[in-house]
């Protein structure tokens, strides 16, 4: 079958712009600013609740934090598993690291430094469980891409740079 020759760029022409409008359509709902608050977010719940369950008061350890880390957990390295060194005190940072960065995440403050933290803490949490790792390579991705992109304008960073950023002068 031969169609005219003006029918194909047209028909073609329809389709594109159909894509055009269907891609601007799901950028819209992917707003980037929507983004990054989103992935910060979801970041942090994890950690967040991690964290809550170790303690039972301001700056109390639960018995069970500290008895995961002496009992329970180990680092999965070559030659091991071997037991956390430090145990109590790795519970206490720990617990501190997964309450605080979260907070830092959702407010958009020190953002990259929080992402990376958890980042390096989603590491270790590989080592300790190492069949996690279809969730921790989320939260390995969710802390890669706020590193590389940064907070977002819903973000005090943002305000902080907006309001403290040395003003170029226009030539």
């Amino acid at each position: 079958m031969n169609l005219p020759q003006n029918s194909v760029p047209r028909a073609a022409s329809g389709v594109a712009s159909r894509i055009a409008y269907a891609s601007a359509a799901v950028r819209a709902i992917a707003w980037p600013p929507l983004v990054a608050l989103v992935l910060r977010i979801a970041l942090a719940v994890p950690f967040w609740k991690s964290g809550m369950l170790k303690w039972t008061g301001f700056l109390t350890l639960s018995d069970t934090a500290v008895t995961l880390f002496t009992d329970e957990f180990r680092l999965h390295l070559p030659g091991g598993p071997y037991a956390y060194p430090a145990p109590a005190l790795m519970a206490f940072v720990t617990g501190s690291a997964e309450v605080a960065l979260p907070v830092l995440l959702v407010l958009g403050l020190g953002t990259r430094f929080a992402a990376a933290c958890l980042l390096v803490m989603t590491c270790v949490v590989e080592l300790t469980v190492p069949d996690g790792w279809p969730v921790h390579i989320t939260w390995a991705a969710m802390a890669l891409a706020i590193m590389a992109h940064g907070p977002g304008p819903f973000s005090l960073d943002h305000l902080l740079m907006r309001t403290f950023a040395p003003r170029v002068p226009a030539a």
